[in-house]
């Protein structure tokens, strides 16, 4: 049995590393998350259960578990890099810029961020781009972002979350197509069709909502690839490789032979929320919580369509 020294100082490089493998699974997924070598990685996990007297990773085919002492270290692994960002942060200054994440650019929450600014010109704003929820929870744990918009999906723990925006979708199709000169498609008539959407990344939020519509509608969410950016799908929906489901307000790249078709009865709806952490003291985070907060869409369920657990968040209070 290995008894821990009571007088040895935990190292927050190490404790960092015990965080991002258990939020990649992977040790070497961690390791490009710090920007060191795999071995580091190992060395640091490696010192950190030494240090404490305990395992707290185990290793499986489908990568690395906390173990169940892992598990009860883990919020506090995360509150003290949560703690050690946040003091370096206010030596770098207070003025730091309001850093916020986003799914993408050409998505409708930029528009809100937009609108933020212009009420508050006195706030300097950097947007951050990543992969959704699955980095947004370290991200915000770590303090590297102040808030982020996406779909929220399971539990938030240290979150909180303030619905932002309900994003009607459309249906993209070729010129050629004989939905293409339709003023509407009614949700029904989709049944039994295939929609083409390469982005669908397994475990990701939007892929998750599709899914549901899918399976509400009657619908087989085809994410077959590889996808190869906006241009290229847009490029080859107008060239009959498939139809698709995009954003209302989305950014598109424009594309000759490609056309939007509203969807009704019902009108699908993505969900978008504002995610921040309580912990989080930055001077101009309040102001947009307060703006989006302001700004809080209502789902009507007369004429639009969520899955069942966004419901009761996007419901009027």
């Amino acid at each position: 049995m290995v008894v821990a020294d009571d007088e040895a100082e935990l190292d927050l490089g190490a404790v960092r590393a015990f965080v991002a493998v258990t939020e990649e699974r992977y040790f070497s997924e961690a390791a490009a998350r710090l920007g060191v070598t795999q071995q580091a990685v190992s060395k640091r996990i490696a010192k950190l259960e030494s240090d404490l007297g305990l395992r707290l990773l185990s290793r499986t085919r489908t990568g690395a578990e906390p173990t169940e002492d892992g598990r009860t270290f883990l919020p506090h692994a995360r509150a003290l890099i949560g703690i050690a960002d946040q003091a370096r942060e206010v030596l770098r200054g207070r003025r730091r810029a309001l850093r916020v994440d986003v799914l993408d650019t050409r998505l409708a929450p930029v528009d809100l961020i937009r609108a933020f600014h212009r009420r508050n010109e006195g706030v300097d704003v950097e947007i951050v781009t990543s992969d959704g929820l699955r980095s947004v929870r370290g991200a915000l744990d770590r303090g590297s972002v102040d808030a982020a918009f996406c779909r929220v999906s399971g539990p938030l723990e240290e979150l909180d979350a303030v619905p932002a925006f309900l994003e009607p979708a459309r249906l993209l199709v070729s010129r050629r197509h004989p939905l293409a000169g339709r003023a509407a498609v009614r949700m029904a008539e989709l049944s039994g069709s295939v929609v083409w959407m390469p982005g669908n990344v397994p475990g990701s939020e939007w892929t998750e909502f599709y899914h549901l519509l899918g399976a509400a509608f009657g619908v087989e969410i085809d994410t077959s690839g590889p996808d190869f950016g906006w241009d290229h799908f847009v490029t080859d929906v107008g060239a009959g490789r498939g139809v698709s489901l995009v954003g209302e307000t989305m950014r598109l790249p424009w594309h000759p032979d490609t056309v939007q078709v509203p969807l009704v009865e019902p009108v699908p709806t993505y969900p978008s929320s504002l995610l921040f952490h309580r912990r989080n003291r930055h001077p101009a985070l309040a102001a947009l919580v307060a703006f989006v907060a302001g700004n809080r869409p209502v789902f009507d369920p007369r004429r639009q369509w969520l899955p069942e657990a966004d419901r009761a968040a996007f419901s009027r209070r």
